[in-house]
């Protein structure tokens, strides 16, 4: 049995976690380039923590240019065992109204400028994203998120854009009417899929800001109206985060849905026709297969 590492990815509005003890910013370095940022670790509630602005302090990354390989790959260093990705998005649900949060549990990826792989020549990997997110981290954040006071919806398709434009209407009611998709956000992809490669849990928590462009009555998405609802939200995300240490607690488990040994049967190259340089750089995120 090993000892829980929640790592935190914080979006828009959120930057820090509040309460945590033993509270440091370290430097982590990757074979993928640097992280968007240090990561802040340290303690809440006895269980170790650890967070990590996607877009850096003082927002200075696009969704497009967040280095996710670096990211995943440093908190595989840090020895993280479940990531809870938090993040901004708009709705296509009048029922998830914008200062509602969602659990997230799949996706339609239409990013296109992204490495999305930590695999590939000398190495090929498939693992499996029909489910990218691990539900019993899910009951976690919704558990958390509900106990906080918050209108917590559970389950729904995130459509992951490209950016950083917002979609125009006919993109917005496409997805919304055609593609059954109920929110929409720019930076969950390709992140769960590389968490899956690294074998780490993840859930994703949607924090609603806006309704897109589809709503008849909200018009166009502006950054003004989403600042405004941000800084509620971030309020809520904080208290969601408190309450996570108690219910994942400080033993970890094996995953009883497999996140944790998604590589098990992933990798098909030979090992005697694997590219020692790309190893070398696999060797956290898929140590325990090499």
């Amino acid at each position: 049995m090993t000892q829980t590492k929640i790592a935190i990815i914080g979006g828009s509005g959120i930057y820090d976690i509040d309460g945590l003890e033993n509270a440091e910013w370290v430097t982590v370095e990757t074979p993928w380039g640097n992280p968007s940022d240090q990561i802040l670790t340290g303690s809440l509630n006895g269980v170790a923590m650890a967070f990590l602005p996607r877009h850096g302090r003082g927002h200075v990354h696009s969704p497009t240019e967040v280095p996710y390989r670096a990211n995943i790959d440093a908190l595989k260093r840090l020895w993280v065992t479940d990531v809870i990705s938090v993040s901004a998005c708009g709705s296509f649900r009048e029922h998830m109204a914008p200062g509602d949060f969602v659990i997230v549990d799949q996706f339609i990826d239409r990013t296109f400028a992204r490495e999305k792989s930590f695999f590939g020549t000398g190495c090929v990997a498939h693992v499996s994203v029909a489910h990218p997110t691990c539900p019993r981290l899910s009951d976690a954040c919704e558990a958390a998120g509900k106990a906080a006071g918050i209108t917590v919806h559970r389950g729904g398709t995130y459509l992951a854009m490209e950016g950083p434009q917002f979609s125009s209407l006919a993109e917005s009611r496409m997805y919304r009417e055609h593609w059954g998709c109920d929110v929409i956000g720019m930076t969950n992809m390709p992140e769960a899929k590389l968490a899956r490669e690294a074998e780490l849990c993840y859930a994703s928590i949607a924090m609603v800001t806006d309704f897109d462009s589809w709503h008849p009555d909200h018009g166009e998405v502006d950054v003004t109206t989403i600042i405004a609802t941000l800084t509620g939200n971030a309020e809520k995300g904080r208290a969601l985060i408190k309450g996570l240490p108690d219910l994942l607690g400080a033993e970890h488990t094996p995953c009883p849905h497999g996140c944790d040994r998604a590589l098990e049967y992933a990798i098909l190259t030979a090992p005697e026709k694997r590219d020692p340089a790309l190893l070398a750089k696999l060797d956290a995120v898929a140590g325990r297969i090499l």
